[in-house]
């Protein structure tokens, strides 16, 4: 079925980012296109993963549940090929409808960036795509858990509510560990609190340093974070280790 409805739920997700890129810009009357732009990337970091992780239970965990992989696994090639095929698949549609959004936020953003002059303009130019470079790697890496989930997974909606749980988890324990440093009095035995969850970033990489949206923002470079280069190829070494367990445990997986 999401399959089917692959365009127009695309679509609708366009029509959902501008709408709410185009009501979100009233609420400014200075900067109305920064504001647009943030509310639209927010939009973007939010569905578009949703989206991936609900194609990702249709093409993998609903083909195991209805026996439908049974005629796909008798060709003569290794069981890997048909993971690998599918999540390649998947990873570049997404990426390509991120693309679609993005193009269509940013027409509207310089639309409602021409009504009023700005003293810092939002950049749509590389660092926009920059940013856009970012989250489509951060929908990467939880499109590859759902991938896991959905091999050792017994039933599809695991998949959604793991995907999203370690999507939440990711995006926020190192935020919440630099408030505690800079704020300790929000919570008794701070110090110890923040230590427990500095323990995360040893198996969950830091989606939160994905989002890089301010330099796209105020158009200031020098805004990106100074360890990127690390957090990307950190963000690529976990989401090609995800897939590497998920591949190897399909060889093994034995089926009713």
């Amino acid at each position: 079925m999401m399959r089917a409805r692959f365009a127009s739920i695309s679509l609708w997700l366009l029509v959902a980012v501008l709408v709410t890129a185009a009501l979100g810009a009233q609420f400014s009357g200075r900067q109305p296109a920064t504001v647009a732009l943030d509310l639209g990337l927010s939009v973007i970091r939010i569905v578009v993963p949703v989206f991936g992780v609900l194609m990702l239970q249709e093409l993998i965990s609903r083909e195991f549940e209805r026996k439908l992989f049974l005629s796909t696994l008798t060709y003569p090639r290794p069981r890997h090929h048909f993971l690998l095929g599918r999540i390649a698949a998947l990873a570049a549609l997404m990426a390509i409808v991120l693309c679609v959004l993005a193009a269509g936020l940013a027409g509207i953003t310089a639309w409602i960036g021409q009504a009023y002059a700005q003293a810092k303009p939002v950049a749509l130019g590389l660092p926009y795509w920059i940013t856009i470079g970012f989250i489509i790697l951060d929908v990467w890496v939880i499109l590859a858990l759902g991938t896991l989930l959905a091999v050792v997974a017994s039933t599809p909606s695991f998949v959604l509510i793991g995907a999203l749980g370690f999507m939440l988890v990711a995006r926020s324990f190192s935020t919440i560990v630099a408030l505690l440093q800079r704020e300790s009095w929000l919570v008794d035995n701070a110090e110890t609190y923040s230590g427990s969850l500095n323990l995360l970033s040893y198996v969950l990489p830091d989606l939160a340093a994905l989002d890089v949206r301010m330099i796209a923002l105020y158009g200031q470079m020098d805004l990106l974070p100074a360890q990127w280069a690390w957090h990307v190829g950190s963000a690529f070494a976990y989401c090609a280790a995800l897939i590497a367990l998920a591949a190897w445990a399909l060889t093994r997986k034995r089926f009713a």
